[in-house]
């Protein structure tokens, strides 16, 4: 499947309706969902819009949508399709409301025999100057292009010994932080947007985004498939390594998890196959160690 002239009226029309939201941004309603996380009018004009083009060229199309939930496929009655198209509207709603933050973007990805094949990030705030980020990714081509170029990898020979370990607010720390820390680690924990985290695990993004940090891993828990799967698809193209927090492939996605009434992921780790590996054992270890005696 072709997926330029999707990917570039996508594209311009997602900047356009974020623009026009994003100028009275204070005044549109905002409801807090069951998850505790927020839903807006855009939300919905977004994912409509976005359903409407993939229908477009793709008239069966099934979808996965964070807003509207399977549309006309039944998981756990109908027959499993060979294309599922994974939508989020607004991956960082919070950050989306804030007049000031940039850390929100828009994401489509399509699986195959539940694979991620590819993929569509419109960032429309996020580079320098409020500068748009608009980055399609194919697994076919085995390409990344962001803003129309080739993209630039987050592989230097050196680690970055920073990570995205996002978590909620009101969760507790994991013991795993601290052994992190110890090694030498900056963390990011708060929450804004996980595709834009795990970009910045596969891409150097620092030539676009002032500022942009390079993580050489990503983990998240409970993560759900419309905040993870266009990022799987990119680390698959730049040879990230993708695991549980078990160190299980996290690829293909189970029909069991695309079958929940929310599918989400238990746990989500990718990065540089050396701090994969060396973080599955430390967050095992951390599980395992006996509490120390005040």
């Amino acid at each position: 499947m072709k997926f330029e002239q999707l990917w570039s009226g996508l594209a311009t029309d997602l900047l356009s309706t974020l623009a026009a939201y994003r100028s009275r941004v204070t005044e549109i309603a905002v409801r807090e969902k069951a998850d505790q996380t927020l839903l807006t009018e855009a939300d919905l004009v977004v994912e409509r819009m976005i359903i409407a083009k993939i229908r477009a060229l793709d008239p069966a199309a099934r979808v996965l949508a964070e807003e509207s939930g399977s549309g006309s496929w039944r998981p756990a009655v109908d027959e499993e399709p060979d294309r599922i198209w994974i939508i989020d509207p607004i991956d960082g709603t919070a950050e989306f409301v804030r007049p000031q933050s940039t850390e929100f973007c828009s994401v489509v990805c399509l699986l195959e025999r539940r694979e991620p094949v590819a993929a569509l990030i419109v960032a429309p705030e996020l580079g320098t100057g409020r500068a748009p980020v608009i980055v399609h990714a194919s697994r076919a081509d085995n390409t990344i292009l962001v803003n129309g170029r080739p993209a630039t990898l987050n592989n230097s020979p050196e680690p970055a010994l920073v990570a995205s370990l996002t978590r909620s607010s009101t969760s507790e720390a994991p013991r795993h932080e601290s052994a992190m820390i110890k090694a030498g680690y900056r963390l990011k924990t708060r929450t804004t947007s996980q595709t834009l985290d795990m970009l910045r695990t596969a891409l150097d993004l620092t030539d676009l985004v002032e500022g942009s940090p390079r993580f050489d891993l990503f983990h998240r828990g409970r993560q759900k498939v419309w905040d993870g799967l266009a990022g799987l698809c990119l680390g698959e193209i730049v040879g990230l390594m993708s695991t549980d927090i078990d160190g299980n492939k996290r690829l293909p996605v189970s029909i069991e998890t695309l079958a929940q009434p929310e599918p989400t992921f238990a746990s989500t780790v990718m990065g540089r196959p050396e701090a994969v590996k060396w973080f599955v054992e430390v967050a095992r270890n951390s599980r395992t160690e006996t509490p120390k005696s005040s």
